[in-house]
């Protein structure tokens, strides 16, 4: 299984960016999607996810109406637009994937609750 993320740069205050993760070697639509962040010396910090047909997204309260998540099962790709950047969201992105078990929604803000993990994309966000 491989998670391919990209789309992470330096920015401004304010802009956008989006990120992308690619997919394969898993059957995609079968798992939900997550992205998590991660500040140095820290933890991974989950941002949002989305489930297995797309139709309901979980955000952490930070993010909420600057973050988008999306996928399209077509291209085995999920997406992650981040619009009024703030410095505070400088962090390396992580895109990770969860069988959906039925436990998943409890443990959804956790690392643990994911199988497989991409390799990062810095997000820089000067103020």
């Amino acid at each position: 299984v491989q998670l391919q993320a990209s789309g992470g740069g330096l920015v401004q205050a304010g802009d956008s960016l989006r990120l992308s993760c690619a997919a394969s070697g898993l059957t995609f639509s079968s798992y939900i999607m997550g992205w998590f962040r991660q500040y140095p010396g820290k933890e991974r910090e989950f941002v949002a996810a989305i489930s297995r047909g797309g139709s309901n997204t979980y955000y952490v309260d930070s993010v909420k109406g600057r973050f988008t998540v999306s996928r399209d099962n077509a291209e085995n790709t999920v997406y992650l637009q981040m619009n009024s950047l703030k410095p505070e969201d400088t962090a390396v992105y992580y895109c990770a994937a969860a069988w959906a078990r039925t436990d998943w929604y409890a443990y959804r803000h956790s690392s643990g609750a994911y199988d497989y993990w991409g390799q990062g994309t810095l997000v820089t966000v000067s103020s």
